[in-house]
């Protein structure tokens, strides 16, 4: 067996011209590991926050890299090898898995290639009802909406907040998702209607249609209509977009209400969320096989759906990053590795 492989790598930072299709090393089995043969990759925001140098993040938190790197952390596949201290899965599984996240913000998922290696822990088998790009698309944006949302899942220290970021009760309670048609907005929309909860979407109007389908009560366009002028008096806003225009959303609210933005760098309204009686927390995602597991039986019998945008070969990576940059993605990317 060849000892090279297909990957997508960085030698610099920049935009998606950067990423470069070539023979790069095949990962070496570490004890505790899975060496997965990759039929598909997800995409995700941290893909291009990597990219670009995590320029979006303040200095002091942007981790060091070493260049070249492979990005990415969504992958679904076919095991290719095992560790001999593994015993949870054999050769020939088809799997699915969010490789080292946060661990490896520094480029040490590796995702974007033939071949990855991944803790045993973080992997799960893949869901016999959907293909390997369903599942590929699946990993970080339904476990963000399932730890937001449903359970935790560990107990490592928030660092973006000093207490533990806590799921709230949903079942009979009015949900608005923001950013709805997205990623983690569309998974969160059908995570919220499971658990019982009436669902309001916003997103951009081409998308009512699909939101519909996947459960929202209520759609709102946003390009037509700011929801933080008409709604009032939910229990929790999921805003799937977050960043500092996220405190629009406290008048929403009603009070003992919760906010729940996904990307919560920005945000400044702490006084106004404390005086109108507003819980606002966030968490960050973790990979974790356990729950995948879980979560790939709600994926088997179509409880949830994963919508696909587009799909590229990984040899079209740059081409893959240009259309998640256009904006406006229905559901999530995806490479395809033949």
């Amino acid at each position: 067996m060849s000892d090279t492989m297909k990957a997508v790598r960085l030698h610099t930072f920049g935009g998606p011209e950067v990423l470069v299709y070539e023979d790069a090393p095949k990962p070496e089995l570490q004890p505790g590991d899975v060496l997965v043969r990759v039929r598909a990759v997800g995409l995700n925001p941290p893909d291009w926050y990597l990219r670009d140098g995590y320029r979006m993040l303040p200095p002091e938190w942007r981790p060091q890299v070493s260049f070249p790197l492979i990005p990415g952390t969504d992958v679904s596949g076919v095991v290719a090898a095992v560790a001999g201290d593994v015993g949870t899965v054999s050769v020939g599984d088809e799997v699915y898995a969010m490789v080292r996240f946060p661990a490896g913000l520094a480029g040490g998922s590796r995702a974007y290639a033939e071949y990855v290696g991944v803790p045993a822990s973080e992997v799960a088998r893949k869901p016999a009802g959907i293909d390997h790009p369903h599942a590929a698309a699946a990993p970080m944006s339904l476990l963000t909406a399932w730890q937001f949302l449903i359970a935790l899942g560990h107990d490592e220290p928030n660092p973006l907040q000093p207490n533990q970021h806590r799921p709230v009760p949903l079942e009979g309670r009015t949900v608005l998702v923001n950013g709805a048609a997205g990623g983690a907005g569309h998974l969160a929309l059908q995570l919220a209607r499971w658990q019982g909860a009436r669902v309001i979407a916003v997103a951009s109007g081409r998308h009512e249609a699909l939101l519909r389908d996947l459960g929202a009560d209520e759609v709102i366009d946003y390009t037509t209509t700011r929801p933080e002028d008409v709604v009032r008096g939910v229990d929790l806003v999921i805003d799937a977009v977050g960043g500092p225009a996220t405190g629009r959303f406290l008048k929403t609210l009603k009070r003992g209400g919760a906010l729940f933005p996904i990307f919560p760098l920005g945000f400044d309204a702490a006084d106004e969320a404390k005086e109108l009686g507003v819980t606002v927390s966030a968490t960050q995602v973790r990979s974790n096989g356990a729950q995948l597991a879980e979560i790939g039986r709600l994926l088997d019998d179509g409880t949830i759906r994963v919508v696909i945008d587009s799909r590229f070969p990984l040899a079209e990576a740059r081409k893959a990053h240009e259309r998640a940059a256009e904006g406006h993605v229905q559901g999530k990317i995806v490479l395809t590795v033949d």
